[in-house]
């Protein structure tokens, strides 16, 4: 069996490939008898909007439809880069592997991309994360020697999606709120609001 390693970008699948053993690149992906090596393209992965969850009820900004507060957050693919989550939602479903390795950046949105998209891809594999500090084959050599349960991540993970969801929240509620006070129905006038883009603006 196999393990999956999933990149944050192009490069860096290129500089694991080359430190677990010069492993040959096979279509999009590198492969060799121990792993499949991909990659993402940062987030390919995103909150669905309003008029995903009630196009009926959202598609048409009304200030008595506000505050939108969904019971749950669903998800969807990124338009732009579908194509991408199609690769890796294909890879996932491959049943020569016995684990997916998270090797995204180490941080909160590391941890962000890869939930994302192992939670729409509804994955079932064990998880397991390589925390690389540094990207020298060394490096890279010693994370994957010391590969991490994926359960030891849930606290950044938890953290990632409490930072996703709240600037959702004041940024859809806001930025509604505050462009049909200003503006009322004139089309095309936007006042943005952000979490962290209005209170440093």
């Amino acid at each position: 069996m196999k393990s999956l390693v999933i990149a944050e970008k192009p490069s860096v699948a290129a500089d694991l490939a080359k430190a677990l053993g010069k492993i040959p690149k096979k279509g999009d992906h590198y492969e060799n008898d121990e792993y499949v090596i991909s990659y993402a393209l940062g987030h390919l992965v995103e909150l669905e909007m309003p008029e995903d969850i009630d196009k009926k009820k959202y598609g048409f900004w009304r200030l008595e439809t506000l505050p939108i507060i969904p019971e749950k957050f669903g998800l969807k693919p990124i338009e732009d880069s579908k194509e991408r989550f199609n690769a890796l939602k294909k890879l996932l479903a491959r049943k020569d592997l016995d684990q997916v390795i998270n090797a995204c950046d180490a941080g909160r949105e590391g941890e962000l991309i890869f939930a994302y998209l192992y939670q729409l891809t509804k994955s079932k594999l064990p998880v397991k994360r390589a925390w690389m500090q540094t990207m020298t084959t060394g490096g890279i050599l010693e994370a994957f020697k010391n590969l991490r349960d994926g359960a030891r991540m849930h606290g950044l993970e938890d953290a990632a999606r409490c930072r996703s969801e709240s600037d959702w929240l004041i940024g859809i509620n806001g930025t509604r709120a505050l462009t049909k006070r200003m503006f009322g129905s004139r089309a095309g006038n936007v006042a943005s609001v952000g979490r962290v883009q209005t209170p440093t603006l």
